[in-house]
């Protein structure tokens, strides 16, 4: 997976899946602090509620 698509498709979508967040934070040490920036912009459209956590289960 890639940080920066990842941020573009929630930022076109709005929708973060629990597996992309898991995602995110197992591979934080890695980051650049570019990469960084990115997840940090994440938190901070989760917490104003622009991006919502997928919450559905997989089938």
């Amino acid at each position: 997976m890639n940080l920066g698509l990842l941020f573009l498709k929630i930022n076109t979508i709005g929708v973060i899946t629990l597996a992309e967040l898991d995602w995110i934070a197992n591979n934080q040490s890695d980051f650049s602090r570019l990469d960084m920036a990115l997840v940090i912009k994440i938190g901070r459209l989760m917490d104003s509620g622009v991006v919502e956590i997928d919450s559905r289960l997989p089938v």
